[in-house]
């Protein structure tokens, strides 16, 4: 991921501060989920924000992953958003999860997701 992070920013010329990535691998089906999501919203990013600068941070514990990914371009809301991420929504509530936009006019969106990680699950062994 930090690679594709690396390459788009690069591509778009806005900067991409990554807070946190785990060291550890994450099942496929969630990193599958979570990668898409990522990229959609970068994508998303790129086409309408007008930001400079966007923030990730991925993180999992015991029982939680938390996936953030905040920029500083214009503020859009969850609508401008939806037709990308209305796909990812779905699975990421499937997964018990989820998926959220929030925008502020002239101060950038948040996007968050959060997938609860159980043992015993079929995604932890």
């Amino acid at each position: 991921m930090a690679d594709y992070l690396a390459e788009w920013s690069l591509r778009t010329g806005i900067a991409v501060e990554i807070w946190a990535l785990p060291q550890q691998p994450l099942p496929a089906v969630i990193a599958e989920i979570v990668h898409g999501a990522i990229r959609d919203v970068l994508q998303e990013v790129e086409r309408q924000a007008s930001a400079r600068t966007v923030s990730i941070a991925l993180t999992v514990t015991a029982d939680r992953l938390r996936l953030t990914v905040s920029d500083d371009g214009r503020g859009m809301s969850a609508e401008a958003f939806e037709a990308r991420l209305h796909g990812r929504r779905a699975q990421v509530a499937g997964l018990g999860g989820r998926l959220t936009v929030n925008g502020v006019q002239g101060e950038g969106t948040t996007t968050s997701a959060t997938v609860p990680l159980r043992k015993g699950t079929a995604f932890l062994a």
